[in-house]
């Protein structure tokens, strides 16, 4: 890929630190990606299971109040209902970003090498105009990837979407909070650092990018979790795969994951303020 004049090509940053051997590189990545499967599916239930215990607390104390005795079983799971988007936020918020950490400093966590290395990447001019770069690539390619599928009769809804509207309603600010700063830095810490960052050391960036992209992908839109029809779902792996890969060239370019996590906020507050502007069209 070339450069316009006014952002010269760096250096391809060294390879982060880890081991090189490409066999146990690829083991490392399946590992991985299992521990965080596992620690995310554990988080999310062990905060659903509190909510479902805090909100069984609220119907008893409501009808407690009310005088009308204890509900009957058959009642109660309509009454307590279902995680609002708060809670729905939050439980992401606990499960994938705890599931990162936990990646990052069990397996992946930065040498005091790397962390000055990128510092010092973080600080150059070219990094952040790179970082537009992707940011508006990723934008413009989703932007025609939806239109020609549009004209193909392809419309898919995305998962998130009818939590982000009802965030939107109710709570603007931690929404802004959770789409545009939490999110992207706990993603790509997980997908580029970890997963991604396990087979760039292994000097096997080419399948790092992908095979992180297709799990970056199948994690926000899971199979047999949505009404979209095959080609929608394959619309929005398109989309989710090509910006996880463009975030992934970009960490490697720069050398510093504060670029790819720039590029994702950016990315996030267009889509939020398309959302805020034209609605879910």
């Amino acid at each position: 890929m070339s450069a316009p004049p006014s952002l010269p090509v760096s250096p391809t940053p060294p390879l982060p630190t880890a081991t090189r051997r490409q066999g146990s590189a690829l083991l490392g990545f399946g590992l991985d990606l299992l521990i965080a499967i596992g620690a995310l599916l554990a988080l999310s239930l062990a905060c659903s299971l509190a909510w479902g215990l805090w909100r069984g607390i609220e119907v008893g104390l409501e009808a407690a109040r009310s005088g009308a005795g204890a509900p009957d079983p058959g009642e109660i799971a309509t009454l307590m209902g279902q995680p609002g988007a708060l809670a729905q936020m939050l439980i992401a918020l606990i499960g994938t970003g705890g599931a990162a950490l936990l990646l990052y400093f069990w397996r992946r966590r930065a040498t005091p090498a790397e962390r000055v290395q990128s510092r010092h990447a973080a600080l150059k001019p070219t990094t952040w105009g790179w970082t537009l770069l992707v940011a508006a690539g990723v934008f413009a390619g989703s932007s025609l990837i939806g239109i020609i599928a549009k004209q193909l009769g392809i419309e898919p809804v995305p998962t998130n979407l009818p939590l982000m509207e009802q965030a939107l309603a109710h709570y603007p600010a931690f929404l802004v909070a959770f789409a545009v700063f939490l999110a992207p830095a706990y993603e790509e810490l997980l997908f580029r650092r970890v997963l991604f960052g396990r087979l760039w050391a292994a000097d096997r960036p080419w399948l790092g990018m992908l095979l992180s992209s297709a799990a970056f992908a199948l994690v926000h839109e899971i199979p047999g979790t949505s009404p979209n029809t095959l080609p929608a779902m394959l619309q929005l792996w398109l989309i989710y795969g090509g910006m996880g890969a463009a975030f992934a060239w970009l960490y490697r370019h720069t050398g510093t994951l504060w670029a790819a996590i720039g590029a994702h906020a950016i990315n996030n507050a267009i889509a939020l303020a398309a959302l805020v502007l034209f609605g879910a069209q």
